[in-house]
């Protein structure tokens, strides 16, 4: 009689089949994401703004006077948004009348509406440092990109594209560890720590604080 083919035991019959509807589940539910999510809404690491401030280049604040969606001149089929800035404000990085960027744009919902940018839109961007093929964006996408806006007192404020979540998170205690000093807005600012509008002058001047402890070290 020929041998016959061994038989799985049943608990690992079962372990394999479990397995394999996990690793369906996952792949699922992942091509799910990709569809549901646009490129700006791209899920990424979330970072405070010491982070944020360490992988610019630059930090500018200013309004966008410029907006376009245009082929990249050397990567073929590769769409981009061009945006520029006229510059209030170089919070890092050389104090310039004006800044273009381009950014890469894959998802046609943001290649429509161009990611978001607008003329006439007061922005303060922490933007990355433009790779060989001169691409850039804001540094952690929505998270190095605030929108400008005044509260009812008139005073300027700004918010990131997730709500300031997490943005000063452990912020005071690195700055404590390299011995930089704050002024008392500042102080003020990071001791209430909760996501929402931020005032621009105490934020701008945290940020700055970030940036000068780079270069001492």
């Amino acid at each position: 009689m020929p041998p016959q083919p061994a038989l799985l035991p049943t608990s690992v019959a079962l372990r394999s089949h479990f397995d394999f509807f996990h690793f369906l589940s996952t792949l699922c539910f992942l091509l799910w994401a990709t569809a549901a999510f646009s490129q700006s809404e791209a899920l990424t690491l979330p970072r405070n703004l010491a982070q944020l401030v360490d992988e610019s280049a630059v930090v500018l604040q200013g309004r966008v006077t410029s907006v376009s969606l245009a082929p990249h001149p050397q990567l073929n089929n590769l769409l981009t948004v061009v945006v520029t800035l006229q510059v209030e404000d170089a919070v890092k990085g050389n104090n310039i009348p004006t800044y273009t960027f381009r950014q890469a744009v894959i998802d046609k919902r943001d290649q429509q509406q161009l990611l978001g940018y607008r003329i006439g839109q007061h922005l303060l961007l922490a933007l990355i440092r433009p790779s060989a093929y001169g691409l850039s964006s804001p540094a952690g996408l929505q998270q190095g990109r605030f929108s400008i806006s005044s509260d009812a007192s008139g005073k300027l404020q700004a918010t990131n594209g997730f709500g300031n979540t997490g943005l000063l998170r452990g912020i005071d205690s690195q700055l404590r560890a390299s011995g930089t000093q704050l002024n008392p807005q500042v102080r003020a600012m990071l001791a209430e720590s909760k996501p929402g509008p931020l005032p621009l002058n105490e934020l701008k001047a945290l940020m700055r604080a970030v940036a000068a402890r780079n270069v001492s070290q």
